[in-house]
């Protein structure tokens, strides 16, 4: 998009029409990103955020449920239990750090973390199971009446 020198009315009137369409193209595009109330809200939430191209973290609506309920449990949690005649900033630095920590915590997280919790419960029950003798047939005790 480099500039033409414009040197005579026919060029003039042709840089006006070019203005004119893309004015109207742009209109379209604004008129179809405010046209409802979620793509209004989702409008302004770019406005202010400040998220680069490389940024690795996730913002507070790009994430999944896991991750939304941690935002609001864990504070409350810490705060509640270990922190709970805490004094204002200590209680304000640990929403701040778990507030952060939140970005972390997601449903691939919480997923891998309960296979691995799932798979030593098992391991721990098969080792319990009574072992059965390879000659002996399982048959069940004789009922006494």
């Amino acid at each position: 998009m480099g500039f033409q020198q414009i040197n005579n009315i026919n060029d003039l009137q042709e840089e006006i029409s070019r203005l004119r369409v893309i004015e109207n193209q742009q209109s379209v595009a604004l008129i179809a990103r405010v046209n409802s109330p979620s793509a209004l809200f989702s409008t302004l939430l770019s406005l202010f955020s400040n998220k680069d191209e490389g940024e690795k973290q996730p913002g507070i609506f790009n994430q999944d449920f896991f991750g939304l309920l941690s935002r609001i449990v864990v504070p409350l949690t810490l705060n509640k239990t270990l922190f709970k005649h805490s004094n204002f900033l200590v209680k304000a630095l640990v929403g701040l750090v778990s507030q952060k920590a939140s970005n972390y915590i997601s449903e691939d997280s919480i997923g891998g973390l309960w296979g691995k919790i799932r798979s030593l419960f098992s391991k721990s029950v098969k080792s319990k199971s009574p072992e059965v003798r390879k000659g002996m047939p399982a048959v069940p005790p004789p009922v006494v009446l």
